[in-house]
């Protein structure tokens, strides 16, 4: 791990150094974002970062987390794009030396705001996202009316941010941007919280040893994480093997999801926990982890499982799952709802684990600092471009 030294990577002046970092989201669930967020703000206090947290909506579990040292300031609205001329108003009252955006409407929100403001901070956008997956189910005007704003506004973002590979070529062919303005940077997932939460006492029964092996699903109850191919896999491996499901998270899926399991008979061997902050204390003790989603940007949970030593099975959505797992390397892929193939990979796993070694090797470079210390010299490199600009402009 790095040593969370305050050297700069990049030479900004003292007077603009002085200046706080602003990171402008919002805070509207128990997704991990949000908790990539907190880690990534942790990150950017322990290397000694003043910050400000512009906050449009602050209801979600992982706000109690928030680092002491970080300035709160709550917009007083309830959507991001009303913003506008909230965040115009810091930006002169404050003029942070560099602006990160996180999340797609953020970034739109922030270059309108820029423009407001007169103040020329430089603009980065996070996005974990891969765009053309997350569009793909919309009619074609809703698809319209969701592209235009973004290829209007992203090319005035001096640096987009993405979380893989896949929704950096995503983001460059949708958008229609150069490749040299994106960059990826990984989640800053594997924190010293991850193995404290991980050493923790057992957090349920069928965890306990002498229990049958526990599988384990995690995510919001959505769409996207397609939980019924996942419940439906589990009910074949079932007859084959005594084993268990568990799925962590909440959302507005649970009603069919428990129509599901009922309908399946697996009422006794799988449960819908709910959202639990001590998730790694469940991962580590599970036997097996599996992401059944439509699509992510980066899924931080099978980052997390690997990082622990659990052995993982993912479909092969856009984006990130390949790139985690090296292709099948480090755990199978398979296609996107296809119940069969996910049983049949679980099946293998289960018999044939890799070492947890291997594993936690695969995902050195998602570490909490290096990817603090990346984000940070980009926001550096931004602040100090701005400032030649301005003054070849002056002369």
């Amino acid at each position: 791990m790095l040593e969370t030294d305050n050297k700069p990577f990049v030479d900004v002046p003292g007077s603009l150094r002085r200046r706080p970092l602003a990171v402008f989201a919002s805070f509207s669930g128990a997704g991990g974002v949000e908790r990539m967020l907190i880690h990534l703000l942790r990150g950017f206090v322990a290397l000694g970062e003043q910050v400000d947290l512009l906050l449009v909506r602050a209801d979600g579990p992982h706000l109690a987390d928030l680092p002491v040292g970080i300035r709160r300031i709550d917009l007083r609205t309830p959507h991001t794009l009303w913003a506008i001329s909230e965040l115009a108003r810091y930006l002169r009252a404050h003029r942070p030396r560099a602006l990160l955006a996180i999340k797609d409407r953020a970034g739109q929100a922030a270059v309108l705001a820029r423009s407001l403001s007169g103040v020329q901070v430089p603009i980065a956008l996070r996005l974990g996202t891969n765009l053309s997956a997350s569009l793909a189910g919309r009619s074609p005007i809703a698809r319209w009316l969701r592209l235009q704003p973004i290829r209007w506004l992203y090319p005035d973002i001096e640096r987009i941010v993405t979380v893989s590979r896949g929704v950096a070529e995503d983001t460059a062919r949708l958008v229609r941007l150069e490749p040299a303005r994106i960059q990826v940077i990984r989640n800053p997932v594997i924190t010293p919280a991850l193995h404290a939460l991980a050493a923790g006492p057992c957090p349920h029964p069928w965890l306990e040893p002498g229990q049958p092996p526990v599988i384990l699903g995690a995510g919001r109850l959505q769409a996207q994480k397609d939980f019924p191919t996942l419940i439906r896999a589990f009910a074949q491996v079932r007859r084959a093997r005594d084993c268990r499901l568990m799925i962590l998270g909440e959302g507005g899926g649970r009603k069919a999801l428990e129509s599901l399991i009922a309908k399946l008979g697996l009422g006794d061997v799988v449960t819908l926990v709910g959202f639990r902050p001590d998730l790694p204390a469940y991962l580590v003790r599970a036997a097996l982890f599996v992401l059944s989603s439509r699509w992510e940007g980066s899924p931080n949970v099978l980052t997390e499982a690997l990082a622990l030593g659990v052995p993982a099975v993912s479909t092969d959505c856009p984006s990130g799952p390949a790139e985690i797992l090296a292709n099948g390397r480090y755990g199978p892929l398979v296609p996107i709802g296809d119940a069969n193939a996910l049983a049949e990979a679980m099946g293998q796993t289960l018999d044939r684990p890799l070492p947890a070694a291997v594993l936690r090797a695969a995902v050195a470079e998602y570490d909490w600092l290096e990817s603090t210390r990346a984000y940070l010299e980009v926001l550096d490199r931004l602040a100090a471009s701005s400032i030649l600009s301005r003054r070849h402009a002056d002369h």
